[in-house]
């Protein structure tokens, strides 16, 4: 089959590069929100709830971007994006940091999730198009780019936090955030052939036929899967500062675990890259959901701090692949012409279910004085999603999708 664009060459992998470092940046602000949350609670005197309000409207700013960036990636390619999508993180930046409430300050941080939404699916989608027979693992490590900004930032930003405070850190990541990200943006101005979308678009259609879903359906079991597993996945992302602060273990343990955590997750974001490449999307997906509840119940049992290392340590390395999966059942059984809107669909209901499991569990901290309802609440949602996985998986187990 005539390849019209080298896809899987060099230049793939070299924009692969380009795509890891965008993405290691412009994730920034999600974390950066987790690891000042103790901070901002404390200056502003809210309750827990009302200190989660914040990551909130960051995921959901997330949730928005995906959809509305994801569009305009299939309309007008990656890198006009990737600049509109800067501007708003470095203003969500600077208003953040002269918020003077904890309401004012969640408000602004729906712009710095809006923009950060670019360095996530929007970028999953653009790099699928440059690969065929090395997708899963090229998708795997753009999506490390999120994790991987999850490792970098919470060690750098609690190194400084005592010193000059979170309001002076939230400048000097908007500049961080405009130096770097626009250079790399126009480098990526190259955009698939529509050669290479017909031959894409041809193995999808065979897909599609196989899978005995509509796209449709499909995309609305996905939807329902992914905002389960993910209400799941936020308990310990965004609560492990916030547990390691009450169990008086301090907000620098809890970095740390956040960053061991995510780095496991970037181990299981490149092995189920190559697993996918092997077995499928669906097939990584139950694989990193049936992982990911398991951990999830080892929280239930330990609360001293080497325990919480380890099982953190744990979680990250089971749950990494599950979100880049969505994306890559995505292109298996779907239009590539739609792929930056359908992925954009599926990653914002995964978005949807961390921002509401985000809030969530520090409601259900707040009505009952610990975690422990919370990782039971996280434990049946990710049942849900499981069920539903298991269902695609029946149906698809006799039709794999076409090797590229």
């Amino acid at each position: 089959m005539k390849n019209p664009d080298n896809l899987d060459s060099a230049y793939s992998w070299a924009r692969l590069v380009v795509t890891l470092l965008i993405a290691t940046v412009g994730s920034a602000g999600m974390w950066s929100i987790i690891v000042i949350m103790p901070s901002v609670q404390a200056e502003f005197g809210v309750d827990r709830a009302d200190a989660s309000l914040p990551y909130t409207l960051t995921m959901i700013g997330f949730a928005a971007g995906n959809l509305v960036i994801g569009r305009a990636v299939d309309r007008y390619g990656v890198c006009l994006s990737l600049v509109g999508a800067t501007a708003c993180i470095v203003v969500g930046f600077l208003l953040s940091a002269t918020s003077p409430s904890i309401y004012v300050m969640s408000a602004y941080q729906l712009l710095v999730g809006f923009g950060a939404a670019a360095s996530f699916g929007p970028l999953m989608a653009d790099i699928s198009h440059w690969f065929l027979r090395r997708r899963g693992i090229a998708v795997a490590i753009t999506a490390c780019g999120n994790y991987l900004s999850g490792v970098i930032w919470p060690i750098l930003l609690t190194t400084v936090l005592g010193d000059p405070g979170w309001r002076t850190i939230y400048l000097v990541l908007a500049v961080i955030s405009l130096c770097t990200m626009v250079p790399l943006a126009l480098l990526l101005r190259r955009r698939v052939s529509a050669a290479a979308t017909k031959i894409a678009g041809d193995l999808a259609d065979a897909n599609v036929r196989a899978v005995h879903f509509s796209p449709r359906l499909l995309q609305i079991l996905l939807v329902i899967a992914g905002i389960g597993c993910c209400v799941a996945m936020s308990m310990p992302q965004v609560h492990i500062v916030s547990l390691c602060v009450d169990l008086g273990y301090g907000p620098a343990a809890g970095a740390e675990m956040l960053s061991m955590m995510l780095l496991g997750g970037v181990v299981s974001r490149l092995v189920s890259g190559v697993i996918a490449d092997r077995l499928g999307g669906v097939m990584t997906l139950l694989i990193g959901s049936g992982l990911q509840c398991i951990a999830l119940f080892l929280y239930l049992p330990y609360d001293g701090l080497a325990s919480l290392y380890i099982v953190s340590v744990v979680f990250g390395l089971s749950q990494g692949g599950i979100v880049p999966s969505y994306a890559l059942i995505v292109r298996e059984y779907m239009p590539p012409q739609e792929a930056g809107a359908r992925v954009g669909v599926v990653i914002t209901a995964t978005i949807v279910g961390m921002a509401v499991g985000g809030w969530m569990s520090g409601w259900i901290y707040d009505l009952t004085g610990s975690y422990q309802m919370a990782f039971i609440n996280g434990i049946l949602w990710n049942l849900l999603n499981i069920a539903i996985i298991g269902m695609i998986f029946v149906k698809t187990r006799t039709n794999r999708p076409v090797p590229a």
